[in-house]
């Protein structure tokens, strides 16, 4: 059936780079989540919107489910093609189309990494905010289909705020302009929204004009080391009063032990039970309101350390502790958390998660860090030498599902910027109600009439 199929396809687009080898759909077929086997059909390499269309066209008449792929670094589960489908890849369609001095925008192909775009951006003298650790491989389709956040959330917001347009080619083959970078329209259905964080389940987007912002002013890094988990709401609360934050990131003294282990340097003689990452401009006033915030916060008992950085070296150094903590926890294949709540929900949150973890992950490594600047919380659970691996992910599972209760009781997100994929699925209910779910498989059944877009993934079939 699948040589059949194939050659199909082939003969339907001669000129389609397709891969078939058992190499390319072991790394084609996976995302980092680690936990379902790849097993594709196929992998397709398109190089042209037309071709996309051709193949989602191809991919109907022919009943096979489609998989799009970005650079597969997502931890959801969203980009695994475990069943039989064709993944389509947009690897080769990573070009920048079009720069726009006036409106200030970047028109881009899905396939180019974040990083080429904020460098293009940079080359315009203005930049492109949203930003997150794995900037080099991320891909901007694989940031729109899940809406990414990342460190820099509280001052810019999610990769949501930064999409003037998409262009969208359905899961019927059909091919939607959607946005077309105005500031005001007023037209009825934004559907552009629709697309961002649809987790390849309407369609596959294909090219995005992106805003661009004025160069970040010149900032500054600190470290704060901090006595207790009490004590973070508190301490952000005083920086934000008197500072314009770019981020602020928490972790704790067991993410540290893992980041130092793999190479990163010890910011302080003593280990301190948590610390914060924040940035800031970095004018004179700020460093007085700086100064002036630190000393509240040692004056208050919040903080026990601090160091600021002198240098983009050492700034650089201070961010490695926070932005080295998941490629530190890589080989331990971790369980993931990615949650949410709103800010000022977030001292009960934290209060009840911390006691519920402590609780049910007694014979567990737990490793907390996350953006507290914008209520999301990365909770990692490390699995135990000797202890196999569908006997630890069900003990984990069984923590979730309570987890999954306290963030219905708080308002929160089982899910805050890593997407639900097949990871989270079973979670959805937590936060979506089931009038929403609902109106969510209209939406879908409306833009993939046949359900051939990344089927199984948000939601069953």
């Amino acid at each position: 059936m699948s040589d059949h199929r194939l050659t199909s396809l082939r003969a339907a687009l001669p000129g389609l780079r397709l891969l078939t080898d058992a190499a390319d759909l072991e790394h084609y077929g996976r995302d980092w989540t680690r936990r379902w086997a790849p097993a594709p059909l196929a992998i397709a390499l398109p190089d042209s919107v037309e071709q996309v269309q051709a193949v989602v066209r191809w991919a109907n008449a022919s009943a096979v489910a489609v998989v799009p792929s970005g650079g597969r670094t997502g931890l959801s589960g969203g980009a695994v093609a475990a069943n039989g489908e064709l993944v389509v890849s947009l690897e080769r369609m990573n070009k920048v189309l079009g720069f726009d001095a006036v409106d200030r925008t970047l028109t881009v192909q899905a396939g180019i990494p974040l990083q080429l775009a904020q460098e293009a951006a940079r080359e315009h003298g203005l930049q492109y905010p949203v930003d997150f650790a794995a900037r080099g491989s991320c891909s901007i389709g694989g940031n729109i289909a899940t809406n990414a956040g990342g460190i820099r959330v509280v001052r810019y917001g999610n990769t949501r705020e930064w999409i003037a347009g998409l262009t969208l080619v359905t899961g019927s083959g059909e091919l939607l302009e959607l946005g077309r970078a105005l500031v005001k329209n007023s037209s009825g259905y934004d559907l552009r929204h629709l697309a961002i964080a649809s987790e390849g389940t309407l369609g596959i987007v294909v090219e995005a004009t992106l805003r661009l912002a004025d160069p970040a002013p010149p900032t500054n890094v600190m470290l704060l080391a901090l006595p207790s988990f009490e004590a973070l709401m508190r301490v952000f609360a005083a920086f934000r009063a008197r500072l314009q934050l770019q981020a602020f990131e928490f972790l704790t003294d067991v993410a540290l032990k893992h980041v130092l282990a793999h190479g990163a340097q010890a910011p302080f003689a003593e280990t301190h039970p948590f610390y914060v990452v924040t940035e800031f401009a970095s004018d004179d006033a700020s460093e007085a309101e700086v100064l002036a915030a630190f000393e509240q916060c040692m004056g208050e008992g919040l903080v026990s350390d601090g160091v600021i950085s002198a240098s983009e070296a050492q700034a650089a150094q201070l961010w490695r502790l926070r932005e080295g903590i998941t490629e530190s926890l890589a080989k331990h294949v971790p369980y993931k958390n990615d949650v949410s709540v709103r800010v000022s929900a977030m001292p009960a949150f934290l209060a009840e998660t911390q006691a519920l973890l402590a609780r049910e992950y007694p014979q567990f490594e737990v490793v907390w860090f996350g953006h507290i600047g914008d209520g999301n919380l990365h909770i990692n659970i490390l699995k135990p030498d000797g202890l196999a691996q569908p006997d630890f992910v069900a003990d984990c599972e069984r923590v979730t599902k309570l987890l999954a209760e306290v963030l219905q009781r708080h308002g929160g997100s089982i899910s805050a910027e890593h997407g639900i994929g097949l990871v989270k699925k079973p979670y959805l209910w937590c936060t979506r109600s089931p009038a929403e779910i609902a109106a969510m498989r209209g939406i879908k059944a409306a833009l993939d009439p046949n359900g051939i877009m990344n089927p199984g993934k948000l939601f069953d079939p």
